[in-house]
């Protein structure tokens, strides 16, 4: 299947976007049609999503240190879409990946790009070394795939809800929407510890957003008592 037809047209919604974003009290985040700073990566990524027709959004302010789900992840398709709106908004996210990745050839683009390798197969420790992290840098933006997987699961791993809570950082809401054809940050919000209550928020925000798998989707709820 081509990059091209990653959505249909006759599918797109012209309208803003996030309708569940007056659920959570944040505004509609704005399109970015030209790109935040002048690169060639940037130019690049402009004409890429006009070619296949997907329109990246952008919350702002963006905070210097947060953490930043990435939902619904249903496709290999995603990464290029995410790469491609990150390099259009040219703020530099990192992001973890399991290290499997890592050992193939596309290893050293994957660190170039941000990506940071986590064993997901045993407990390493990672959320006290990237809290650490927020710790030692004051640039420092990092997405999670909640799901842990691309295939469809009962709940969200915990770990950016921990992660945000123990660095003090707020929790960037950012969607990919295939129906739309539409990706990026819809809003900040800051955890409060109740995580009944967050959790709610975020799966309102989420409510609307569809991957190019719905089928696969894992519900946005954590384990409970996690």
């Amino acid at each position: 299947m081509s990059f091209a037809r990653l959505g249909t047209r006759e599918t797109v919604l012209q309208k803003p976007v996030a309708s569940a974003l007056d659920t959570v009290n944040l505004p509609s985040a704005p399109y970015v049609d030209e790109p935040l700073v002048r690169s060639f990566r940037a130019r690049f990524a402009r004409r890429m999503l006009r070619l296949v027709g997907w329109r990246v959004v952008l919350a702002r302010p963006v905070p210097m240190r947060c953490v930043v789900v990435f939902y619904p992840h249903t496709s290999n398709w995603d990464f290029p879409v995410g790469l491609l709106a990150k390099w259009l908004i040219g703020i530099h996210f990192r992001f973890v990946a399991k290290d499997s990745l890592f050992a193939t050839p596309l290893g050293p683009f994957m660190r170039r790009w941000g990506g940071i390798p986590v064993d997901r197969s045993r407990r390493t420790g990672i959320i006290g070394r990237l809290a650490q992290a927020f710790a030692d840098h004051e640039d420092f933006r990092l997405v999670v795939a909640p799901e842990g997987t691309r295939r469809r699961t009962e709940f969200w791993k915990s770990g950016f809800y921990h992660l945000a809570r123990t660095a003090h950082v707020p929790v960037g809401l950012a969607f990919i929407d295939y129906p739309r054809r539409e990706a990026g940050v819809g809003g900040f919000i800051e955890l409060t510890g109740d995580v009944d209550a967050d959790m709610t928020r975020i799966a309102a925000f989420y409510a609307d957003k569809t991957g190019r798998r719905p089928e696969l989707a894992t519900p946005v709820r954590l384990t409970p008592g996690r």
